[in-house]
């Protein structure tokens, strides 16, 4: 809500009447009372000053009628958008009725511009569609460590699967410095080395393309670290008990939790070093308190470094929040999935449909 602000307020400035269309959750197109948004507009009232007036649908004569007797810097909030099952599905009479109320479409959503759903794509061929300040600010910051970033540039990447991040791993090969591996998905790849595990998460379908990836990066000279110590447990709990080991010396029937000391203290090192960083995918399971520390290491080293900081979004910036950081960070995307998607160089559908208008 408060990303999208910047946007909101220069619209009213300029004496636009505002409407605003979002989701809540996965409704699977059926009306659920706790995914309403009426919390939304009350707290996006709070946040502008003014009032958020929630209407009861998104499409329809009651909200042709609300809109009706708007004036100039008005905002409504129509009722989540994913109540009804057009929306995903991109109908194009579903999106004709969204844009039957505006004169102009802003796209703010970056979260959602790896969808083709009627708020994000159909709507565009009935209305002149251009990006927000949001949606802008995330495009400039993204392409820019694609395409012209600060050297050296690091990329960190953690999170549960190898199978997640292929593309992103493939495209940052071609133009990273260097990629630090942690979380459940380096388990993979020390599983591809010859290393035994244990019982941490493992892809074992994935083994083969976690070593050409390896590979791949030793032929492009880009350093592929992975962790030297990690900290296993004897269970998948809170209250498990743990220790630090070598990541060649993971015992039997334990399994790897977060990245080690010696191993966070190096990848710290890096980030201190680096002109820019981007980081998606926590290093360990930063949600139990004795696993988050790899998490925090580099969190709190990105946060004190002087390059260019970049967190992908999802639990990443989740992290970050949690950890009262998040004001330190150079960007934090609001997109998990479209940050990914757009790191793997593919075209996301919403922000294709404003580029020719």
């Amino acid at each position: 809500i408060r990303e999208a602000l910047p946007t909101i307020v220069e619209l009213r400035r300029q004496g636009a009447r505002v409407i605003l269309a979002s989701h809540l959750g996965r409704p699977d197109g059926k009306v659920m009372t706790g995914l309403r948004l009426d919390p939304v507009a009350v707290r996006l009232s709070e946040l502008l000053g003014a009032p958020v007036r929630k209407l009861p649908d998104c499409v329809g004569p009651e909200v042709a009628r609300a809109v009706a007797e708007m004036r100039d810097g008005d905002v409504v909030l129509l009722e989540n958008l994913r109540f009804h099952p057009e929306e995903e599905a991109n109908d194009e009479q579903f999106a004709r009725a969204l844009a039957s109320v505006a004169d102009v479409y802003v796209n703010d959503a970056f979260g959602t511009a790896h969808r083709a759903h009627a708020s994000t794509v159909g709507i565009t061929r009935f209305l002149p569609a251009v990006a927000g300040l949001l949606m802008e600010k995330e495009l400039v910051y993204l392409s820019r460590i694609l395409e012209d970033p600060r050297r050296p540039f690091v990329a960190i990447l953690g999170g549960k699967k190898v199978s997640d991040k292929i593309g992103v791993i493939r495209n940052l090969l071609t133009r990273a410095d260097m990629l630090l591996i942690g979380g459940a998905m380096s388990y993979t790849f020390l599983r591809a080395k010859g290393l035994r595990v244990g019982a941490s998460l493992c892809e074992e379908d994935k083994l083969e393309l976690a070593r050409s990836l390896m590979d791949d990066a030793a032929g492009r000279r880009i350093a592929f670290r992975l962790p030297d110590d990690v900290m296993v447990a004897d269970r998948f709990a809170e209250d498990a008990a743990h220790r630090v080991v070598a990541a060649a010396a993971i015992p039997q029937g334990w399994m790897g939790m977060d990245i080690g000391p010696q191993t966070a203290a190096a990848y710290a090192d890096v980030i201190a070093r680096a002109g820019t960083v981007m980081w998606n995918g926590p290093m360990g399971v930063f949600e139990f308190p004795a696993f988050a520390a790899g998490t925090r290491a580099v969190a709190e080293a990105m946060a004190g470094s002087k390059a260019v900081t970049i967190v992908g979004g999802g639990d990443s910036a989740a992290a970050v929040q949690q950890m009262g950081l998040a004001d330190r960070m150079t960007h934090i995307s609001t997109g998990g999935g479209a940050s990914l998607e757009f790191l793997e160089g593919k075209e996301l559908p919403g922000v294709a449909a404003l580029l020719d208008r």
